[in-house]
């Protein structure tokens, strides 16, 4: 059977689209960059600079429990609007959203207007950093999934432990407020204009997966018209499904889909409580913003550059291992927090935590990928994302409510280390291997 010529021009692998590939990493990495900036000064300087009462727990937790909810949320629309109007202008909206947060820094009055910046880092977070992963997963072969999303949370989480070091220097020298402005307006421009000019559109590449699938030959792939396994993509569910089937599928109706769903929505609380209450409880031991800046940094670049590894070795070993494993030593990490004093042992857990979030956070989006169809792959990607994201805005409540309740940030940091390994539990008994090479489709 011949492939339609309008198909055929389409070639898949990073290989083969190295430059585009690169282009996204590059806008990646600008979206941890802009991310980034919120990680240091605004809760170190939460009390001192925005009137943020002490003690004030849930307050604190405010500016991440928008954010989370509204980035779960915009993961959500992300997903099902790309297949609609293309990948590369659902980024360019993110951007623009953006475009107000170094101003509401400067200007703000009060903690209510970080909070409501916030609330377009979310918009801008779930549309430009769920297209990048996207954009990424349209050009590349199902083997190279794992290395994929691995290099695109590398480029990602190196710009957010990046941008937490250079605030804190530039907070120093220039004040908290002017150095994060300079800071972002650099940071959002800059990645607008690059998104315009270099940035193409991949869903013409989904939509010729798509229509391969359709032939005899729909598991060759058109670089080299390779033959793969054939994943176990969910029985239940229609070849063009509504959104509200994917998101049930996702949610609750697939059981894989689900224990995916609840790890990724878990292990954001990790990410909520490094965000707020470790740059705070470091603070209130006596670090400085840059030390601060270098110590939670160390969960950045770890996580980051281990990502370039453990993506891949997701691709060789299987995705349940990994996930396993990462949720585990993510928990250990979180509660030697508590457990040493001083510079060298707090960058030793975070190193911990970050390797453990390595392990965990691109083989979840590779799982999911695995088994999701090219019909409803961005849906499924976006609905995942919007659990996952959704996991900020529960951990910083409840994260918020332990230690209001106990009184002392440290309750929050033993929360936290108990939910990773229950949810780690819950995989390992509920999940199967989803590599569609190591546990292929049956005929």
């Amino acid at each position: 059977m011949t492939v339609a010529p309008e198909v055929a021009e389409y070639r898949y692998g990073i290989r083969a689209n190295l430059g585009q590939f690169l282009h996204q990493l590059v806008q990646v990495f600008f979206v941890g960059l802009t991310i980034g900036m919120f990680r240091t000064v605004v809760p170190a300087l939460a009390e001192s600079e925005f009137g943020v009462a002490k003690g004030s727990f849930m307050m604190l937790m405010a500016f991440v429990t928008a954010f989370g909810f509204v980035k779960g949320a915009m993961n959500f629309v992300a997903g099902r609007l790309a297949e609609r109007i293309g990948r590369k202008k659902v980024l360019f909206i993110g951007w623009l959203a953006a475009a107000p947060i170094p101003f509401m820094i400067l200007y703000a009055p009060d903690w209510n207007w970080i909070v409501a910046a916030t609330v377009l880092l979310g918009i801008n977070q779930g549309l430009t950093w769920s297209m990048t992963q996207t954009s990424k997963l349209d050009l590349t072969t199902a083997d190279q999934r794992g290395l994929t999303i691995g290099l695109n949370e590398f480029a990602g989480y190196f710009g957010v432990a990046v941008a937490g070091v250079v605030t804190g220097y530039l907070s120093t020298a220039y004040g908290p407020r002017e150095g994060l402005m300079l800071f972002g307006l650099v940071v959002v421009g800059l990645a607008g204009l690059l998104t315009l000019l270099w940035v193409k559109d991949t869903l013409p590449w989904a939509q010729a997966e798509i229509k391969y699938s359709a032939h005899a030959e729909g598991r060759k792939h058109a670089a080299g018209l390779m033959t793969e396994p054939k994943p176990r993509y969910p029985g239940n569910i229609a070849d063009s499904p509504s959104t509200w089937d994917v998101f049930t599928l996702m949610s609750w109706r697939d059981a894989r889909m689900a224990s995916i769903s609840q790890a990724g929505l878990t292990e954001k609380f990790v990410d909520a409580l490094v965000w707020v209450f470790f740059p705070v409880y470091l603070y209130q031991h006596g670090l400085s913003l840059a030390g601060i800046g270098w110590v939670v940094g160390v969960y950045g670049f770890v996580w980051g550059l281990s990502q370039l590894l453990t993506g891949h070795w997701s691709d060789r070993i299987g995705r349940k291992k990994p996930i396993v494993a990462g949720m585990w030593l993510c928990g250990t990490g979180v509660a030697l927090v508590l457990l040493g004093e001083g510079e060298l042992w707090w960058s030793f857990a975070a190193a911990v935590m970050g390797f453990g979030m390595a392990l965990l956070y691109p083989t979840l989006s590779a799982a999911v990928s695995d088994i999701a169809h090219p019909n409803w792959r961005s849906s499924a990607i976006g609905i995942y994302r919007f659990w996952r994201d959704t996991g900020y805005g529960i951990g910083a409540l409840l994260l918020g409510v332990v230690a209001s309740a106990f009184g002392r940030i440290e309750a929050g940091f033993w929360f936290t280390a108990a939910a990773m390994f229950v949810s780690g539990l819950i995989v390992l008994l509920v999940c199967e291997e989803t590599h569609p090479r190591l546990n292929p489709a049956q005929g």
